[in-house]
């Protein structure tokens, strides 16, 4: 499972499970028996008319089972799909891919819209759209959905039509991925946050980005010849980042400090 490039499919759940168990989190046995007993479960709410179908999904995934945000929204747990299963609470990347997924059980398309900090549900039935707040289950208008951007962005952010593009399960994994990540290092968790980026550079390999986040995760972790190399990546494939300078005094202080060996 620790190399993503290698498999042959990727799919939700099965693979998010993988991924969660691969880094110490939840266990990809007892997320798996969560999820058949939930996708078992909704099929009594297939009705006829699709959008009471959809209706009626919600109120049992709020009311009825009681899906909620997590308390420490911001955690790992939060971001990790297993573990939103079998707690019934998470973040709105997992709460939204949950109910994705149990939409597809009755025969309806829910789709991920993953704005800068939030994920929303998109959904289209008889050309009667509808964004949908996985953390609540509230219609949203498309001024609400420019808010969540400007929160996240700051007032002066433009709405991006690319906002509103449906996200490929690879994209849906790749948030998880980056919010395990972010979870990890706010918990000082620095094993697991260094995997994280180590499976996100698989895919995506062009991101200097992640080359710096993985070296501040690796010297946190005494691994500094390996925060050397990311940052000598970043400085050599990005030299006109605004950064650049910041990184090139970093780089010089890393090569100062004392390898220390695992």
């Amino acid at each position: 499972m620790a190399d993503l490039t290698q498999k042959d499919s990727i799919q939700l759940p099965e693979t998010a499970f993988e991924i969660a168990e691969h880094l110490g989190f939840s266990k990809l046995k007892n997320a798996n028996w969560a999820w058949l007993e939930l996708a078992g479960s909704v099929l009594s709410f297939y009705v006829v008319d699709r959008h009471e179908r959809l209706n009626g999904l919600f109120r049992w995934f709020y009311n009825d089972l009681g899906f909620c945000p997590r308390q420490d929204y911001y955690s790992a747990e939060s971001a990790d799909l297993g573990k939103c299963i079998t707690s019934r609470q998470g973040n709105s990347t997992t709460l939204a891919t949950v109910l994705m997924l149990l939409a597809k059980q009755l025969d309806l398309k829910l789709e991920l819209l993953l704005l800068p900090g939030q994920t929303v549900l998109y959904s289209r039935i008889d050309d009667v759209v509808r964004y949908i707040d996985p953390l609540t289950g509230a219609d949203l208008s498309k001024h609400q959905l420019h808010v969540f951007v400007r929160g996240e962005l700051g007032n002066a952010a433009k709405f991006k039509p690319s906002y509103l593009k449906p996200a490929s399960v690879k994209r849906i994994l790749s948030r998880m991925l980056h919010e395990m990540k972010a979870g990890s290092i706010v918990a000082h968790n620095f094993e697991p946050a260094l995997e994280c980026c180590n499976l996100l550079l698989q895919w995506h390999s062009d991101d200097l980005n992640l080359n710096r986040e993985r070296a501040f995760i690796a010297q946190q972790l005494g691994c500094i010849s390996v925060a050397a190399a990311d940052l000598t990546h970043f400085v050599e494939n990005s030299p006109h980042d605004p950064v650049i300078e910041l990184v090139k005094m970093q780089l010089k202080e890393l090569k100062e400090e004392v390898e220390t060996f695992h």
